[in-house]
């Protein structure tokens, strides 16, 4: 009995020292509370080691240094997933700090030169020590079992994107956007540490969680990515974030965007190019948003002359997204670019996000390299410094399988007129709409409406035989030309209890020149 008094206590001064000592977990709620101390703290950024030498290297030759596949993390163990990462330079100068979570415990990725093949550059990478990663991508095999093809990217800011089987990079998601709109710089939250979630053979979703920083907000991002079985089947992110606003009464966030997109639009059915062979050119060609109040709407995209910036106000919405709707190869005849198999992007809120609105910001662009397109989620209301905004959506990168409105909606937009000239200050628009709620006969009807600046001079629908679209012609009057025009039209069908309404909203923006 001594003996045994004397092992539990010796048990219990033995207990304490190893619970003291013992790492916590890295886990969302963890990295939680290391983002509230950041909010607390002034902003200092991550410090770059990256050499000179890399700054300095051209476009080309940046492209000259590739990673490694046999180097890939987890293709030793076969597992499902496989990482391969990015290297510093030229674009990419600001460092992040990868880390890999196993049963084990955590261990960092740090930078080896050995991962890399550096071509035709005359480098001395030895020399340079861990200078980190710009980023990293995750393989997966999506479009054959025997080969695993890029499945999604974290470089850049709070930048992602992701595939499903059979499409190309097009558009790109963000962690958070901060004040892109308005009269100040926007801000660009960065990503500045990732902990990739180690999968077990077999997985078909993998983890990665992420701690994020910048001048005026901090916050930790978990990331389920589960890949798209075929092309019926879109590849998902489901994001949980956890976000504090930094005590900067001097420079408060004026815009604080949720779930963004950011795509391209150069020129489109809407908008035709006078000098390109190509029809169009675009990542993706309009926003749709399922209201909280359950009507469906559509926004064709535009390359303005100015930047344009619209929002629409609603409470707890369904869904928003950057839609490639155009997905016919005749449409962009670019063999290069492939634009006909850019994915779409739709968010979907988990929970209820409450009063807000979603804004589209669109900028002028000279071409297809410069993303010029942001959506995103705008809360009516802001956290006060240091308490947290917890928010949670996930995003499915779609191909020719896509959200779409229960009814029917648009498909193409046009801008013009035929032989019939029209009167001063006079615009048409020919708006075409195809679903399943459109009959093959019959009549239906559009409920059309602009501005105070405008007025609608005719409208008419009618069925066309060659596609089985119902087309709807509208004229429209400005009465101030340097003013900008916001339309609405929708079509109805004619019931026994009245007009019943049969597609989406189309919303268009007839900017100022």
């Amino acid at each position: 009995m001594q003996c045994l008094n004397r092992s539990l206590a010796a048990l219990l001064l033995v207990t304490p020292l190893v619970v003291l000592a013992a790492t916590p977990p890295t886990d969302f709620d963890t990295l939680g509370e290391r983002a509230r101390t950041l909010a607390a703290q002034p902003y200092s950024p991550v410090p770059s080691r990256t050499p000179d030498v890399l700054r300095k290297l051209t476009y080309d030759q940046m492209r000259d240094i590739r990673f490694k596949p046999e180097q890939a993390a987890w293709r030793a163990e076969q597992l499902p997933f496989e990482l391969m990462f990015f290297h510093l330079g030229k674009y990419q100068t600001e460092p992040v700090r990868l880390h890999e979570i196993t049963p084990e415990g955590e261990r960092p990725f740090t930078f080896n030169p050995k991962d890399f093949s550096y071509g035709a550059n005359t480098l001395q990478p030895d020399t340079w020590g861990d200078i980190g990663h710009a980023g990293f991508r995750v393989h997966y095999p999506l479009n054959n079992p025997a080969y695993k093809d890029e499945l999604v990217v974290f470089q850049g800011a709070s930048y992602f994107r992701a595939l499903s089987a059979g499409l190309h990079y097009g558009l790109s998601a963000r962690g958070l956007a901060v004040d892109t709109a308005g009269g100040g710089p926007e801000e660009f939250p960065r990503f500045t540490d990732f902990w990739m979630v180690r999968p077990k053979a077999g997985a078909t979703a993998m983890t990665v969680l992420a701690l994020l920083d910048s001048p005026r907000v901090t916050g930790v991002y978990r990331f389920e990515i589960e890949p798209g079985k075929d092309t019926t089947q879109a590849t998902r992110t489901t994001v949980k974030a956890r976000l504090y606003l930094r005590d900067t009464p001097k420079n408060p966030i004026r815009t604080l965007g949720l779930a963004p997109l950011t795509s391209m639009f150069s020129f489109g059915e809407n908008q035709p190019s006078r000098t390109d062979f190509r029809p169009e050119v675009h990542d993706s060609d309009g926003l749709m948003l399922a209201s909280g109040e359950g009507e469906w709407l559509w926004r064709p995209l535009q390359n303005p002359r100015s930047p344009l910036v619209t929002s629409f106000t609603t409470r707890a919405p369904k869904g928003f997204g950057l839609m490639q709707r155009d997905r016919n190869f005749s449409s962009y005849e670019d063999t290069e670019a492939s634009y006909e198999r850019r994915p779409s992007a739709w968010v979907t809120p988990l929970g209820d996000w409450g009063a807000g609105r979603v804004e589209l910001v669109q900028l002028p662009t000279p071409d297809e390299t410069h993303d010029n397109i942001v959506a995103y989620w705008v809360p009516a209301t802001l956290p006060a410094p240091g308490q947290p905004l917890d928010i949670a959506w996930r995003v499915d990168w779609q191909g020719d399988a896509q959200q779409r409105p229960p009814q029917a909606w648009v498909s193409q937009t046009r801008v013009g007129h035929s032989f019939a000239t029209l009167a001063p200050n006079e615009r048409q628009y020919i708006v075409d709409f195809t679903g399943p709620a459109l009959p093959t006969t019959g009549e239906l009807k559009a409920v059309a409406s602009a501005s105070s600046n405008a007025r609608i001079t005719e409208s008419n629908v009618y069925r066309v035989e060659a596609t089985g679209a119902w087309r709807m012609a509208l004229r429209v009057q400005t009465l101030n030309p340097a003013q900008p025009v916001e339309l609405r039209a929708f079509l109805t069908a004619p019931t026994s209890t009245g007009p019943n309404t049969v597609s989406e909203t189309w919303t268009y923006i007839q900017a100022a020149p």
